[in-house]
């Protein structure tokens, strides 16, 4: 999808949080100010939800694409950085964060069986994906923050939590 302009896309207040699954969800204060305003509106008893992982605000996405254009134009390596080179060396990527994980079963959630050795490996493939991913957006004139607000916002359409709530089936198949 193409970008288009911000105006398209729906606004977060600055106080909310967007997931993978579309689903937004207001940041409360690091003393759970916010959580407990709701337990006392409802006058049910909420357990405090685990903390989530969250990434560090610098750098932005447009950083990462100005950085990697910086290095690509330092180079000279703009002829080859063209999108479909992009989108295969990208999915190269992807099968070198695959290898890492392969044979391995399950893997727990902040990979505890890890060492930090293959932690700073996984790092560095994933850093290779996304910087591809960047670039490659940047080729192909997708704004991908405002793309990712405009997805989430269809996945809301499509995965209303009140009809998947617990449930890893398709769109498709839910029955209204």
């Amino acid at each position: 999808m193409m970008a288009k302009s911000g105006r398209d896309s729906p606004e977060l207040k600055d106080d909310m949080s967007v997931f993978s699954n579309g689903s937004r969800e207001e940041s409360s204060a690091g003393n759970g100010e916010a959580s407990e305003a709701r337990s006392r509106s409802s006058g049910a008893a909420v357990s405090p939800a685990p903390q989530r992982f969250t990434f560090s605000p610098e750098p932005s996405m447009e950083d990462i694409r100005r950085m990697q254009a910086d290095f690509t134009d330092e180079r000279d390596w703009n002829k080859f950085h063209q999108p479909r080179n992009l989108l295969l060396a990208m999915v190269g990527e992807v099968g070198e964060v695959a290898e890492l994980f392969q044979w391995r079963g399950e893997v727990a959630e902040g990979l505890p069986d890890w060492t930090e050795s293959e932690r700073e490996q996984l790092a560095h493939e994933l850093s290779d994906v996304l910087i591809y991913l960047v670039e490659l957006a940047e080729k192909c004139c997708v704004d991908l923050p405002q793309a990712v607000l405009r997805k989430m916002a269809l996945n809301r359409l499509k995965y209303p939590a009140s009809k998947v709530h617990g449930s890893a089936k398709k769109y498709t198949e839910y029955k209204d």
